[in-house]
């Protein structure tokens, strides 16, 4: 195989997009039979996973077999293992209030407009987003040392994520620490150990894509757009909003990083507040 396969690619983009709109439609149709439309953060990783697995079969006899089955199976894992940790977390409760205040603006139908606003916004960025997942997989050559930076950048990123998840549901569950700010673990080394760890994985995934360099061009916009999300768009910035008048939580913003995890600075042990 000599060359980036760019009508194969090409085909494939419409492939990830259907199999994206099949599940935002099918994560829809649960929501409204539920009647909360905070089940489509658990679509979020799902989509991915099934973007990956779609590819993988479309680009057999395309892509290098190695770098197609470590993109494949490193997307599913930390697909599925976020998709099964949000769902547990939202598990007997009501209404997300950030969907309740975009819904109470809705001119219309609340269920319409939450498909145009939530999700087909989500499945456009999912679509986005993935595309070194897609694009690695056409690759011809095989694993090379960048790939495997990229498999220990992306193993960082989601053991991060997923230690960081923990130690804040182990907190929460606790009802001794009712109304405190998670200052604990990872916690306080970065205010943000569930997005900087995101970082990581789509910044280690665009890397495996790296292998040719026209692939690298088609989807180096994927981390680029993840790393705003976190940093600027609807991560860090509106949480940070959101928590910013909580008890204890300007004590906490003083002596923790914001992002990029470094060693406590010494201040105040804020007590109050929670996340």
């Amino acid at each position: 195989m000599n060359g980036f396969p760019w009508g194969a690619f090409a085909a494939n983009l419409g492939v990830a997009a259907a199999v994206v709109c099949a599940v935002m439609l099918a994560t829809f149709a649960v929501a409204v039979a539920k009647g909360v439309h905070r089940v489509v953060d658990v679509a979020w990783g799902l989509a991915f996973t099934a973007v990956a697995l779609a590819t993988c079969a479309a680009s057999a006899g395309h892509g290098d077999d190695g770098r197609r089955l470590l993109v494949t199976a490193a997307t599913a894992v930390w697909g599925l293992r976020l998709a099964g940790h949000i769902a547990l977390r939202g598990r007997g409760h009501g209404e997300d209030p950030r969907y309740d205040r975009l819904l109470s603006r809705a001119p219309g139908n609340r269920d319409l407009y939450a498909l145009r606003m939530v999700y087909l916004l989500q499945g456009a960025l999912v679509w986005l987003v993935s595309l070194p997942v897609q694009a690695a997989q056409y690759v011809p050559a095989g694993l090379d040392p960048l790939a495997v930076a990229g498999a220990a950048l992306w193993a960082v990123g989601a053991g991060f994520e997923a230690v960081g998840d923990l130690q804040l549901a182990r907190f929460k569950a606790d009802p001794a620490n009712r109304g405190r700010i998670m200052d604990r673990g990872l916690w306080a080394w970065t205010r943000h150990p569930n997005y900087f760890g995101d970082f990581l994985v789509w910044w280690g995934l665009f890397a495996m894509a790296c292998g040719d360099w026209q692939a690298a061009v088609a989807s180096v916009v994927s981390p680029l757009v993840m790393t705003f999300l976190v940093t600027r768009g609807s991560g860090k910035r509106l949480l940070e909003k959101h928590l910013a008048d909580r008890p204890g939580y300007r004590e906490y913003t003083a002596r923790t990083s914001g992002f990029l995890p470094l060693p406590p600075r010494r201040g105040p042990h804020g007590t109050a507040g929670r996340r």
